[in-house]
């Protein structure tokens, strides 16, 4: 069972074998905040899961140039790519992409209809609305996202953010606080400890994370980059 729903776009589309091809975006829940933040990596994943996909009737460069364009905040004639953006929904299927956080970390959960191609254009078209700074974040994320060759899991998000404690990270935004207080180990019973503590407790995590000290190598880089995360959320609080 899924904890929460850290990012979700829902799209209302025409069927793939329509003649006339619709698309409208519905609710969007796409957090930006800290950098680049899920509603990015969402909309990165989403590449990533559909662009290997798209049929060959689509080129490459008419999806870049189409990304440039509505990053710029250039008006899009329609249609475009051979759909076009609406806002009636009436009559049109519905599509649901989110990221959620599960127990094992963040999972991307894709239930829709429509094609890899409406995919894809209503992450390009979500990405367009968000303001000027996160915009370019989530371009970021989709140009990276269509590069990616392999599955969407914890390597994704750290390809997408370009952090090393990727999934941890995203996790993070649920209640960084919360998040930070467990990665170092301090109970909910504990309270709230002192800036002191926090940076004794880093100090004894780290130690016992270093492949040195009988942390696991190839686990060592990701907890290391989470235990610094964590203390500077909670220092900086």
């Amino acid at each position: 069972m899924s904890l929460a729903v850290l990012a979700e776009l829902e799209l209302f589309h025409s069927r793939p074998i329509a003649p006339t091809r619709r698309l409208a975006l519905g609710r969007q829940n796409l957090p930006t905040d800290p950098a680049p933040g899920p509603g990015s990596v969402l909309l990165g994943g989403i590449a990533a899961g559909y662009g290997p996909r798209l049929d060959g009737d689509v080129e490459d460069d008419e999806i870049e140039l189409l990304m440039a364009q509505v990053e710029a905040g250039m008006r899009i004639v329609q249609p475009r790519l051979r759909h076009r953006l609406q806002v009636d929904r009436v009559g049109l299927l519905r599509s649901d992409l989110r990221l959620v956080a599960e127990a094992s970390g963040p999972t991307f959960q894709f239930s829709t209809q429509g094609s890899a191609l409406v995919c894809l254009l209503g992450a390009i078209y979500a990405a367009g609305r968000l303001g000027t700074a996160a915009r370019h974040d989530a371009f970021a994320a989709l140009r990276k996202g269509l590069r990616w060759r392999g599955p969407l899991d914890d390597r994704l998000v750290a390809h997408l953010t370009g952090r090393v404690e990727g999934a941890g990270w995203v996790l993070s935004s649920l209640d960084p606080i919360a998040w930070s207080l467990d990665v170092l180990g301090f109970a909910p019973t504990d309270g709230r400890p002192t800036k002191s503590q926090v940076r004794s407790r880093f100090r004894e995590c780290l130690r016992l994370a270093h492949p040195d000290h009988g942390g696991a190598e190839a686990a060592a880089a990701q907890r290391i980059a989470e235990l610094a995360e964590a203390r500077r959320i909670l220092l900086g609080a």
